[in-house]
């Protein structure tokens, strides 16, 4: 296998995943998709390098992470929007930059969103399990957590150019509250009317209880007119389920591939990339898709 250079991880944050486009089509086998939570973000970041969408990238949490190129690298870093430096000095986010050997690239905490993507020309080539590179936190599926001393290797430079840009593609995720969209849930018909109107019209907030798996929301609680025992059934990304005690949950990429609570709403697909930037604390409304 050709490698075109490699990064030593010298910090790695609360927490840093390779990522990228997913595993779909084996929810039948008990694996969800997984993949990158901002796929827009990874999409972006990959295009500026010149790979293609779904080249494997680093999704890094909170920034705190630190790492030293081996040979001349093109990178780009999108999602959250942060504070980047290479080699001491400022570099722009969302825009391609190029690492000469031994340079170091320094991410601080972000000012807003709270997951960046980190691209690298060719990818980052680790081994692929059941087809992807992900790394599925629920199942444990993919290469383990990125940690300190790690060395990543880099695969070989694709065909395409690193495109050039006129302008800069910077979409940073909003600082305010957020608006997502919300389709009709299988269960919708559980919930009282008044569940359904504290929904799109309440105050709810992104609680800290996020992650992968899932987001818990912070809001009124969501009374059901039909009691009793849900049988599991299928879940899909942006499902929002409903626990007995009233309180709503997004499920995101590694969530089970089944559930036992009624999903009142989904968050339409357009949304999701939103719901994987939001930080503890902010403000969300819904409207209906």
């Amino acid at each position: 296998m050709t490698h075109a250079g490699s990064l030593t991880v010298e910090a790695s944050g609360a927490s840093t995943l390779v990522q990228d486009l997913g595993r779909p089509g084996l929810a039948h086998l008990g694996v969800p998709a997984s993949g990158a939570l901002d796929r827009g973000a990874l999409a972006l970041a990959n295009r500026l390098v010149g790979n293609p969408d779904g080249a494997a990238a680093l999704e890094i949490v909170a920034g705190g992470f630190r790492a030293r190129f081996a040979a001349e690298t093109w990178f780009a870093v999108t999602g959250a929007w942060g504070e980047l430096r290479l080699d001491g000095r400022r570099a722009a986010p969302y825009a391609a930059a190029r690492a000469t050997p031994g340079s170091v690239l320094e991410l601080a905490a972000p000012a807003r969103g709270i997951r960046y993507l980190l691209a690298v020309r060719g990818g980052v080539d680790v081994p692929r399990v059941l087809g992807s590179r992900s790394r599925d936190t629920l199942s444990g599926l993919g290469p383990e957590p990125v940690r300190a001393g790690d060395v990543l290797p880099i695969g070989a430079p694709p065909e395409a150019s690193v495109p050039l840009l006129d302008q800069e593609a910077a979409f940073p995720p909003p600082e305010g509250p957020v608006t997502l969209a919300l389709l009709p849930g299988p269960r919708a018909d559980w919930f009282a009317d008044a569940a359904h109107r504290a929904l799109f019209d309440g105050e709810w907030r992104m609680s800290e209880q996020a992650d992968r798996i899932g987001a818990r929301l912070l809001g009124e609680t969501l009374a059901r007119r039909v009691g009793g025992e849900l049988a599991s059934e299928a879940t899909v990304p942006g499902s929002m389920q409903v626990a007995g005690d009233g309180r709503p949950t997004i499920l995101l990429a590694d969530r089970p591939v089944t559930g036992g609570y009624p999903v009142i709403a989904v968050v339409a697909a357009a949304s999701l990339d939103a719901v994987a930037q939001m930080r503890p604390g902010q403000a969300v409304r819904f409207r209906h898709a």
